[in-house]
């Protein structure tokens, strides 16, 4: 009798699950609760892999033997307790692709840039001619690209919601960059929980299998005192006196992976201190992965890093706008703020996620000229800020926004829009707002220099 997956959620992840499982000799039956994309509905249909949206029929779930679940569906949602009450298997889409795949692993989670990390370690692969795929929060679908091509590597971006999904799951390279609070609404408001999910990375790894993680992260050092490690462990750190083997000597990045090699910071396309330790885990992968010294280098040079992430977009009467939408928690605007040396006006404001501001505030104090508030509910910001800030504004539209960031700057100021919230109050995404913002910026530009 032929093994029934069901298949919970028909966005990317869901459908390339689904494509694959059929490709294995799987029944395969497809649930979303929502409206399934039309471009998912052809695949599905072309694939004869039976489907349903706007609902959930338990008893066509509960047929199955396992069930694959989209990361985004927490555990209290109620087909979820009924599929776990039947006494089904429940896993994530990447648990399952893994299964098939013949090359390595290279599986990159973190609470902030993992994308950056995970981009620049595709990017230092494939640009050295490794056959290499990008997969996870990136790019398509793991399962999908095993379904269609072998890779000999592949780099997945992995979050915490995905590797809650994983059981069997282990990477040839682990890469874990740090852990701040973000999505306690998802572990019970507990903080050990989210940290539980980070290190299910590194539960099957083992030599010669390699962990590399940031060691200057307390939650992360606390954490491996009580925990046994069987991979081969890769300490990076900002700190020379840490006599890790990827640190940062205060001028150039070092590092003792087999052998000595250094490079500045200069001599790549990342500024900022966080981008430091996204390099040097990137650099670091990329090189236990066979990647060379010199083709490293070379590499470094054309990376182009995603949207939205300390994206410069324009100089407008000498003052520089830069997108760092993605920034959605304090933590990231940390990073933001310590990357650039020049006055700033600082654009900040959205759904708020419980923000300790206080962290940030000494940096605010000495860097920020002026805040603007872009958001419908700007009282915390305000508040926070009143007294550190000699200028707070706020607005709801994204023209008037650029305007007035332009006319509080002077030349040589940055224009940093790195929020620190949520986007959903006035936009769809980070994406939307970081596009919304571009575009005043380049209209603004043709409009100031005619």
């Amino acid at each position: 009798m032929i093994e029934r997956i069901a298949i919970v959620g028909a966005g990317e992840s869901g459908t390339g699950a689904a494509i694959l499982a059929k490709a294995k000799g799987y029944d395969v039956f497809v649930s979303d609760q929502g409206p399934i994309k039309d471009k998912y509905k052809a695949e599905l249909t072309a694939a004869g892999i039976p489907f349903e949206e706007g609902k959930h029929t338990e008893e066509q779930i509960c047929m199955a033997s396992l069930v694959i679940k989209s990361p985004g569906i927490p555990d209290k949602a109620e087909i979820i307790k009924k599929i776990k009450a039947a006494g089904i298997t429940i896993i994530d889409e990447i648990e399952f692709a893994s299964r098939y795949i013949d090359g390595k692993i290279i599986a990159i989670t973190g609470t902030n840039g993992k994308t950056t990390t995970t981009l620049l370690t595709y990017h230092l692969l494939q640009s050295a001619g490794h056959k290499v795929a990008l997969a996870g929060n990136v790019g398509f679908s793991l399962a999908r690209q095993i379904t269609t091509e072998k890779f000999d590597w592949y780099v997945l971006e992995m979050s915490s919601y995905q590797l809650d999904g994983t059981c069997d799951f282990s990477p040839a390279i682990g890469v874990l960059l740090n852990i701040t609070p973000d999505h306690l609404d998802r572990y019970e408001y507990s903080m050990q929980k989210y940290v539980d999910s980070k290190f299910q990375l590194i539960r099957n790894m083992k030599v010669p299998n390699h962990f590399i993680y940031y060691t200057d992260d307390v939650v992360i050092s606390a954490e491996l005192k009580k925990r046994e490690i069987a991979a081969k462990q890769v300490a990076v750190s900002l700190q020379r006196d840490k006599a890790a083997p990827a640190y940062y000597d205060g001028s150039v990045m070092r590092f003792d992976l087999g052998e000595h090699f250094s490079i500045a910071q200069e001599d790549t396309t990342l500024k900022g201190p966080h981008n430091l330790i996204n390099t040097m885990a990137a650099v670091s992968a990329a090189y236990l992965a066979g990647v060379s010294v010199p083709a490293i280098r070379a590499g470094l040079k054309t990376f182009k890093n995603a949207p939205h992430r300390l994206e410069a977009v324009a100089t407008i009467n000498g003052v520089d706008f830069v997108n760092d939408s993605k920034a959605t928690n304090v933590d990231s605007v940390v990073y933001a703020l310590g990357s650039y040396d020049k006055p700033l006006v600082w654009i900040a404001g959205g759904v708020d996620k419980g923000n300790d501001y206080g962290l940030i505030e000494d940096a605010v104090r000495q860097k920020v000229r002026a805040l603007i508030c872009l958001g419908k509910d700007n009282e915390k910001l305000k508040k926070a800020f009143g007294n550190v800030v000699p200028v707070i504004q706020e607005t709801q539209s994204v023209p008037e926004l650029v305007k007035m960031a332009l006319q509080e700057a002077k030349p040589g100021d940055v224009v940093l829009l790195s929020p620190a919230c949520a986007s959903f109050d006035l936009f769809r995404n980070y994406e939307d707002r970081g596009d919304q913002f571009r575009k005043a910026v380049l209209d603004l530009k043709k409009e100031v220099e005619g």
